[in-house]
């Protein structure tokens, strides 16, 4: 198979990722919940994984370094865990459903209400988003990049033109591991990421990293292995916010991940850079096929036929081609509205560890399907 579906989940793990899920399968035990020495020993590579991330990513402190199953659990923390009575929120028509059905959830409540930044000329600009704030702005939430287009929202100049205020949520999912994303030096409050896409991780590995501006409130609650004689959560992080067991495969997994990310990204974005381009100038040259990308670091290139919807198109490249590729609506509702393709696209996501072989393989099969 040619796996082209990279922005859902990662199709290749560095050999180094796969070595230590293996290695944690074989110490199995329950990090930070024990006081006997293989727990106590897990307790510190879950530390050591906080520390590197926070590194990475330009963090406030490994204590606000929280791990989740997912980029969905870490968004839905940021904004459930942040938002109050009364609070107004601007995101955009980029967004995927882990940041508006949480939103969409708050508003029917009646907890907060909401505005989106449209698209200009196809582009999500600082203006559109900074022209909808209001005086009770809470916050923006703003993906790293769109699962759909591959934009890049230019994200410091967003956050250079929000009041101090504000506090400035990313969503990491397919940014991470792709493009620098120093919260410090752009002025990001929580930063959301998916450890199986761009971070090499395997499922199952997210975190949620915030400032201090930021101190969600727990939306999940049970044991942490600390301040066991109370019945409220502990008061402090990451415990407040990292109820049962955490899944230790995961954590080693985006260690591993991470460091991958660190010693190749801007090769690696590169490379996706290239692919992305490959394929834009093969698809323009194909009459029948219209392209809703543009060369991007992301690997992201969604692309639709003129007669051939975007679901069938993804059937007959896997049935006839064994070329995995993923059609329909990618969980982004409004920019599938914003572009005039609420039937879909199909989205080929390359893998840095990709090359120019594969972008061939897909415009081949393509060409054949006419």
């Amino acid at each position: 198979m040619i796996y082209l579906d990279n922005a859902a989940t990662g199709g290749f793990k560095p050999l180094s990722v796969q070595s230590a899920v293996l290695a944690s399968l074989k110490a199995c035990a329950n990090p930070g919940r024990s006081g006997h020495r293989l727990s106590l020993a897990l307790s510190e590579r879950v530390f050591s994984c906080r520390r590197l991330l926070c590194d990475l990513f330009g963090g406030y402190g490994y204590d606000r370094v929280v791990f989740t199953k997912n980029c969905t659990e870490a968004l839905n923390i940021a904004i459930l865990g942040t938002l109050s009575k009364g609070d107004h929120v601007v995101t955009t028509c980029l967004e995927h459903n882990s940041v508006l059905r949480p939103l969409e959830y708050l508003k029917q409540a009646g907890t907060i209400e909401y505005d989106v930044a449209p698209l200009e000329n196809g582009k999500l600009t600082a203006n559109a988003v900074l022209s909808l704030v209001k005086e009770n702005t809470r916050a923006v939430c703003v993906t790293s990049a769109s699962n759909v287009t591959g934009q890049c929202p230019d994200l410091a100049e967003i956050r250079r033109g929000l009041p101090e205020r504000v506090l400035f949520l990313v969503d990491g999912a397919q940014g991470a591991g792709h493009i620098p994303l120093d919260m410090k030096r752009l002025g990001i409050d929580a930063l959301a990421i998916a450890g199986h896409k761009g971070m090499h991780a395997i499922q199952g590995a997210g975190a949620l990293l915030f400032s201090e501006r930021l101190n969600p409130r727990p939306v999940l609650f049970g044991g942490t292995g600390s301040e066991s004689f109370s019945l409220g959560m502990p008061a402090f992080y990451p415990d407040a916010l990292e109820s049962g067991t955490l899944s230790y495969p995961a954590v080693c997994s985006l260690f591993e991940g991470a460091i991958v990310v660190k010693t190749m990204r801007e090769e690696g974005a590169h490379t996706l850079f290239k692919l992305t381009k490959a394929l834009h100038t093969a698809l323009t040259a194909m009459p029948a096929y219209r392209v809703y990308f543009e060369p991007n670091p992301c690997g992201i290139a969604s692309f639709a036929h003129e007669h051939i919807p975007s679901e069938e198109l993804a059937g007959l490249l896997s049935d006839r081609f064994d070329i995995a590729v993923r059609g329909g609506q990618h969980c982004a509702p409004l920019v599938h509205r914003a572009l005039g393709t609420e039937y879909g696209l199909v989205r080929a996501s390359f893998s840095p560890f990709q090359t120019v072989r594969e972008v061939n393989a897909l415009v081949g099969a393509l060409k054949k399907i006419g």
